[in-house]
């Protein structure tokens, strides 16, 4: 096995402390009060845990673009045209109460990962690439299940 690249690791779990920081103000409403003081509203609790992910599953969209590349004829065609889902989900289906945005967002994820394994098993991501997003998913997943549950 082919270990994930150390540089794509931190960045990706970089790339949760939105999420994170979205479900413990839910959890912890005194953290709200904390970040409050030097961030505005829009980086706390579900409106952060919601805007941000929007924008990764539209980032997700141009990486699978990108495996897509790899691609020859029918397939590079297939690729490009699941390549833009997750971006048009969450354009689409993020929207209305905090509750029913989180559930979508959650599916869109949720969808998100079986593409990432669709790509993966073509060859046209790299080896190690489902264990990254196993793990990253897993995270965005129970962070998105705290306002879903709890807000």
């Amino acid at each position: 096995m082919t270990a994930i690249p150390r540089s794509a690791l931190i960045l990706g779990l970089a790339g949760l402390i939105p999420f994170l920081w979205g479900a413990a103000n839910v959890l912890f409403p005194a953290t709200v009060g904390w970040g409050g003081q030097w961030m505005p509203p829009m980086f706390m609790g579900s409106y952060v845990i919601l805007t941000y992910g929007v924008v990764i599953l539209s980032f997700m969209s141009g990486v699978l673009w990108g495996f897509a590349t790899k691609a020859k004829g029918q397939a590079a065609a297939v690729g490009y045209a699941l390549s833009v889902i997750p971006a048009l989900w969450a354009f689409f289906m993020v929207n209305g109460a905090p509750g029913d945005a989180a559930v979508n967002l959650f599916a869109g994820f949720a969808g998100l990962l079986m593409l990432d394994y669709a790509f993966a098993r073509q060859g046209l991501a790299p080896v190690w690439w489902m264990r990254l997003r196993v793990l990253l998913t897993a995270v965005v997943l129970g962070c998105l299940a705290v306002p879903i549950l709890l807000a």
